[in-house]
């Protein structure tokens, strides 16, 4: 390596520390749970022509990559001879930023010596921002919310006050999103503060050489690993639960010399309810999906991202178009990697995992319609756990653990120090990973009532309830999820708007993952732990494994 190349290399490894500090600073300032608690961000630095240079380890594919696509527009859309230093432009365009409304995207232009010289950006989740709320009950765009063009939040410095009160306005939880909007403008601020004194340390006036360096590197790299794969086209259909009927999901996966394409043709058409999903978020987690396989070693930025290409009809559900309703576009979203994954095992054998929960049980809770009128205290809480994950080769999944969304999940603690709910148990459900040579990882059993004598809402988005997480090679499938109210109630579908009286239980179970070649080949040594562990009943050890103690 070049003494050049090295000096370019140490300041790609600063660069990964600013964007760290950046993402840092918005989960610490950040005022909703789910941000600061969960992760549910992204933070990011791009240069001049907004391609990504780097993210924050910390985040979420469906805000990462989705922003990396985002900074390209808000950048062709503004001039760069009208920015100013102290400016920041926003949008929540489900289009644009990340999917749906409650996503907020700001762009902050980096002045270094009087000139741009790039943008520091990031994402994260307000908790409510009016309508019908986060839930899957609207028509179209307009019932979930206040939704931002881009524009400027910040003017040379000035907060657009108008802008904070309107969106403050448009909420139940104003002060919450107040505060969050205030985390996001201080992630970049410290991005931009950080990327400038870097620059300055190095003695560049301009990031035009690293860019390159970086996203030139990165590139060649991913295609490298890309000309090592078989070349030809595989296809697979993942069935899911959908809302007003199942729903075929359908992808096509191509490989060829220097290129990976991916294409949804055959996917149903647009749901009535808000589970449609822009291709904006379906490309996000579809590309992260391959790239966790494809040259996983290779930094996530615009080079690394380039070879990889993400089609579909429009108003298929994975390209819902405006003014489809989106509110709950993870749902689905989140389940392109299981699809894609069903391609790529017909490639890489050896390096698929099973299928796994993968979408997120994302429980938002509210207040009643009649809490209001008598004055009663209102709130409004995203909580989010999951499910297990589809073993893998030579590896049992992982259990209770965020696949692809990468969400820490939400805390007993903090949840009810936020919102009059009490959570009495929470817990690993034994037998519900997939049987197979390794096994998938387990669901959890959370069980919920109110802690004041009062009625909740719960808005229901999630799947895996009518299709469990698949087994591969043999492995056998996950336990289904399963949400219901009080041990002897009738389970419950998995959307909808859900009212849980004052006194009741509410109980939800996640999804296992799928299990991963034949369970009976097994090791006796790794059945016994399961059982010592209570992640097997005695039974399964006996009929599915063959174990006899």
């Amino acid at each position: 390596m070049s003494t050049t190349d090295t000096r370019l290399q140490v300041m790609w490894n600063r660069l990964l520390a600013v964007v760290e500090e950046q993402g840092q600073a918005l989960i610490r300032a950040a005022f909703s749970p789910i941000v600061r608690e969960c992760g549910d961000i992204s933070a990011g630095v791009f240069d001049l022509q907004g391609r990504m240079l780097a993210q924050a380890v910390t985040g979420t594919p469906g805000h990462i990559n989705t922003m990396a696509e985002a900074v390209k527009t808000l950048r062709a859309r503004f001039q760069l001879q009208d920015m100013k230093p102290g400016d920041i432009y926003l949008t929540n365009d489900p289009w644009i930023a990340s999917g749906h409304l409650n996503d907020f995207l700001l762009m902050m232009p980096v002045f270094f010596k009087g000139h741009v010289v790039g943008f520091t950006s990031c994402t994260s989740h307000l908790v409510d921002l009016g309508g019908l709320g986060m839930g899957p009950e609207g028509a179209d765009i307009y019932d979930e919310g206040l939704l931002i063009p881009p524009c400027k939040l910040m003017n040379e410095g000035a907060l657009n006050t108008l802008l904070m009160e309107i969106v403050k306005a448009n909420s139940r939880e104003p002060i919450a999103n107040e505060g969050d909007i205030y985390a996001l403008i201080a992630c970049c601020e410290t991005g931009a503060e950080r990327l400038a004194g870097m620059m300055e340390e190095f003695g560049i006036d301009h990031l035009d050489e690293l860019a390159d360096y970086i996203i030139d590197t990165s590139y060649r790299g991913t295609v490298e690993a890309i000309a090592e794969l078989p070349k030809g086209t595989w296809h697979n259909v993942l069935k899911v639960d959908g809302y007003e009927q199942e729903i075929d999901l359908h992808a096509a996966l191509t490989i060829s010399e220097d290129r990976v394409e991916l294409d949804f043709t055959g996917t149903s058409g647009l749901s009535n309810k808000g589970i449609n999903v822009p291709l904006n978020y379906a490309t996000a987690y579809s590309v992260f999906a391959l790239r966790c396989i494809i040259g996983p070693d290779i930094p996530n930025n615009a080079g690394s991202l380039e070879p990889f290409r993400v089609t579909g009809p429009k108003n298929c559900i994975l390209n819902a178009q405006p003014p489809a309703p989106v509110a709950m576009r993870h749902t689905l979203g989140q389940m392109t990697p299981d699809l894609v994954y069903g391609c790529l095992s017909q490639v890489l054998p050896d390096q698929v995992p099973a299928e796994g929960a993968s979408c997120m049980y994302d429980l938002p809770l509210r207040h009643t319609p009649e809490a209001v009128s008598r004055g009663d205290a209102q709130f409004a809480l995203e909580l989010v756990f999951s499910g297990g994950t589809g073993a893998r080769p030579g590896l049992d999944g992982l259990s209770a653990t965020a696949f692809p969304s990468g969400v820490w999940g939400s805390q007993v603690e903090t949840t009810e120090a936020v919102a009059p709910v009490l959570i009495t148990r929470r817990e690993l459900i034994p037998d519900s990973g997939g049987p197979g040579r390794t096994r998938g990882g387990l669901g959890q059993h959370i069980e919920m009532r109110s802690a004041v004598n009062e009625d909740f809402m719960l808005f229901l988005s999630v799947e895996r309830i009518l299709n469990p997480a698949r087994g591969r090679f043999g492995g056998e499938a996950g336990a289904p999820g399963r949400i219901r109210i009080g041990h002897g109630g009738s389970n419950l579908p998995g959307k909808g708007e859900v009212r849980v009286k004052a006194g009741e239980t509410l109980l939800f179970e996640t999804p296992g993952g799928g299990g991963f070649g034949d369970p009976q080949k097994r090791s006796r040594d790794e059945v016994r732990r399961d059982l010592d562990e209570g992640l097997i009943s005695r039974e399964a050890a006996r009929d599915i494994y063959g174990f006899k103690p």
